[in-house]
């Protein structure tokens, strides 16, 4: 938890909440999330969030869902992805329904998560990674004081397939 979110693991039951976050932030999503290339119905976004949540149980993949603290309103998604337990290296990925951007709340969560991998995981390292031309992502690490470590030159492909992408790679270590 931070001052204003409520951050959890995905629950059975919560499909609903993102469906309709993801359906309004679609034409911002799709930008720069792959699952955002195609249409779910609310049965598939209910199916992944169960995966997600037996994923976390797993800790293969440690999503979590934001929640505003005094509404318990569904407002994006965050976590751990990619966590190397022998290393204690963890990678943060977010996206936010935009009917929410604008108010430092990403940021919040983001530095919530940060302490937490630092005291309770015993993180060694914290990352983000983002594609260069992601401003709005961008802004989170730098906001924080991450280190920009460097910029993978033509690493990935944009998530519409039709050109080469840089991806920033921020940490805290």
């Amino acid at each position: 938890m931070t001052e204003r979110l409520t951050i959890r693991i995905p629950l059975p039951g919560d499909g609903q909440r993102v469906f309709e976050a993801i359906q309004v932030s679609k034409p911002e999503l799709k930008k720069w999330l792959p699952f955002a290339q195609g249409d779910q119905t609310l049965e598939e976004t209910e199916i992944n969030v169960r995966e997600a949540h037996i994923h976390f149980l797993k800790r293969e993949d440690l999503r979590m869902h934001i929640f505003l603290k005094n509404t318990d309103t569904f407002i994006g998604c965050t976590g751990f992805h990619r966590p190397n337990w022998d290393i204690r290296k963890f990678e943060i990925g977010y996206w936010l329904d935009t009917r929410y951007s604008g108010n430092g709340y990403m940021t919040e969560a983001v530095s919530g998560l940060t302490a937490f991998a630092f005291r309770e995981l015993e993180a060694n390292r914290v990352e983000i990674r983002c594609d260069e031309l992601n401003k709005q992502s961008r802004a989170v690490p730098e906001r924080l004081h991450f280190h920009l470590e460097g910029i993978l030159v033509k690493e990935d492909k944009a998530v519409d397939g039709d050109a080469l992408r840089n991806t920033c790679i921020y940490a805290k270590t």
